[in-house]
């Protein structure tokens, strides 16, 4: 990543408080402000260009997708004979020979993984390493995580190479051959340290995988997941808040676990900008023409006056500045049922369904409770998520719904959707997005307090039309109600299509999160 990349992510953590001293005023031009920190689009893995109608300028912010950087390292020795005497361990790599053809199946293997992979990854190139000072030089590499072919080697090579301060795994071979010196010794003697108790810093039996490349896979999607979400940087208009009792805190926990960058921008701010987005005749005509393309679509009805429609096009390009002058692609309204309306002249409903479509992140009500799981799952799943008010969960079914849904919930297809206005004013533009049935959904439900997650796997049976807010889905759940209804937390969900729930839980374990999965 290059050096203004890298400053555009690193956290500022105290900007989630009006009144830090080390934060811009939120009456500054953020223009101005933000000159030279923006994040560098090279190196930058980028989505197809949006279907919504919205412009892929490259002048403006893009969504961003920093790639894992993935270190293979192939640990071996080479005993040699001695008469008479014990003088090589277990394993079928211990030649010169046998550790070349190694190195150069794990770099095939390499290109392999790379190319199924359905995330941003950079693999570099293989390193055999033998001794202490080799393994302590690799650990100490520019990449993300370390992926250990333990062929052979001490425990302290071993060691050396997984350094706490970088991710690691370790791969073995069984049936895939040859066999691995530390396929015998790993659990006892590297994680356990030849007692009964773990004490690998850093390192589970999560992290050994034998055979399977799938398995190393899905892990380093949660990984590549866990490494965008750290750090992220988030607009806040109207500030950042929270549910529960002590709402107030929830930023503040967010910023401490998941180490977020959160920028604010007032309402009275937003309000200029649409004041001035409204003078700018070139724009408005660009958004009457989006919008009238937006309700062109196949499977889009207009239930609520068109205007605020066109309205929501301008909201949406405001919104867009912001991110292109904080340098981010990550936003949240709050006070969007209230605030906002009598600002924008419409809801922030269908912006913010327009803006996740487009492969940004844009969440409703400014929860940080719950925001953070949104971006983690956005990144696993490379999709967009649906964050939702759950009802009673009851005879095996749960209800979710939100005024606000992406419609390409499989990040590629736009689902049917019917404008309305919102449900609780009835006023501006709501999407009720027709979801999928017989979907298969990953539910993630944090809790207030940012120390546990409660993760449940679903399926999309029903699309009611209840008087509730306009996007609903019942979803079966595939687990346990009782134990579901004694472990649920916090109140808002984020749900997303498919079924991500080990990639989370693998993720939330590296945060020193308690995961539930029901």
């Amino acid at each position: 990543m290059s050096q203004t990349a890298r400053k555009a992510r690193e956290p500022n953590r105290c900007c989630y408080t009006a009144a830090c001293s080390n934060c811009p005023s939120s009456g500054l031009a953020r223009r101005e402000f933000l000159t030279g920190i923006g994040v560098a689009t090279a190196g930058l893995f980028l989505p197809p260009a949006a279907t919504t109608g919205q412009s892929k300028d490259p002048l403006r912010q893009l969504p961003i997708q920093v790639p894992l950087k993935v270190q293979p390292a192939l640990l071996y020795d080479l005993p040699e004979r001695i008469e008479a005497r014990t003088w090589r361990s277990w394993g079928g790599v211990q030649t010169v020979q046998a550790v070349s053809a190694e190195k150069d199946r794990i770099q095939r293997e390499m290109a392999l993984m790379k190319t199924a992979a359905d995330f941003p990854l950079e693999i570099l190139p293989v390193v055999a390493v033998r001794t202490t000072d080799e393994a302590a030089v690799v650990a100490k590499g520019a990449h993300d995580m370390t992926l250990v072919y333990a062929a052979g080697g001490r425990l302290a090579e071993l060691e050396a190479l997984t350094s706490p301060e970088k991710r690691n795994l370790i791969f073995l071979r069984h049936r895939s051959g040859p066999v691995y010196r530390w396929y015998l010794p790993a659990h006892a003697r590297y994680l356990r340290k030849n007692v009964d108790e773990f004490s690998q810093p850093g390192m589970g039996t999560e992290d050994v995988v034998v055979d399977s490349h799938d398995e190393v896979l899905w892990r380093l999607r949660a990984l590549y997941g866990l490494k965008n979400t750290l750090g992220k940087r988030i607009v806040a208009v109207g500030g950042p808040s929270g549910w529960g009792r002590d709402y107030k805190l929830a930023p503040e926990r967010a910023c401490k676990v998941w180490k977020l960058d959160i920028q604010t921008l007032s309402y009275p701010d937003l309000g200029d900008r649409i004041k001035r987005a409204r003078q700018n005749e070139a724009l408005l005509k660009r958004c009457s023409s989006q919008a009238e393309r937006y309700l062109k679509q196949k499977g889009i009805s207009l239930e609520t006056s068109r205007q605020f429609v066109s309205n929501s096009f301008i909201l949406t390009e405001v919104l867009r500045g912001l991110l292109d002058d904080f340098h981010t692609d990550a936003i949240t309204i709050n006070g969007c049922m209230t605030t906002i309306m009598p600002i924008s002249e419409t809801t922030a409903c269908l912006p913010l369904s327009i803006l996740n479509d487009d492969g940004y992140m844009a969440f409703c009500e400014s929860d940080f409770v719950v925001i953070p799981s949104g971006i983690l799952l956005h990144y696993i799943s490379s999709k967009p998520q649906f964050l939702n008010d759950p009802c009673y969960p009851h005879d095996g079914l749960v209800t979710l719904a939100h005024c606000t849904a992406p419609r390409k919930m499989d990040g590629n297809n736009l689902e049917r959707a019917r404008i309305l206005t919102h449900f609780e004013s009835d006023y501006g533009a709501a999407p009720k997005v027709e979801m999928r049935k017989g979907q298969k959904v990953t539910n993630i439900a944090p809790d207030f307090a940012v120390r546990k997650y409660v993760g449940v796997e679903g399926e999309i049976v029903d699309t009611p039309f209840l008087p509730i807010c306009r996007s609903q889905i019942e979803v079966q759940i595939k687990g346990d109600m009782d134990r579901l209804l004694q472990e649920l937390r916090g109140f808002h969900w984020m749900t997303c299509y498919g079924d991500y729930l080990r990639e989370v839980g693998y993720a939330l374990k590296k945060t020193g999160l308690d995961w539930i999965k029901v």
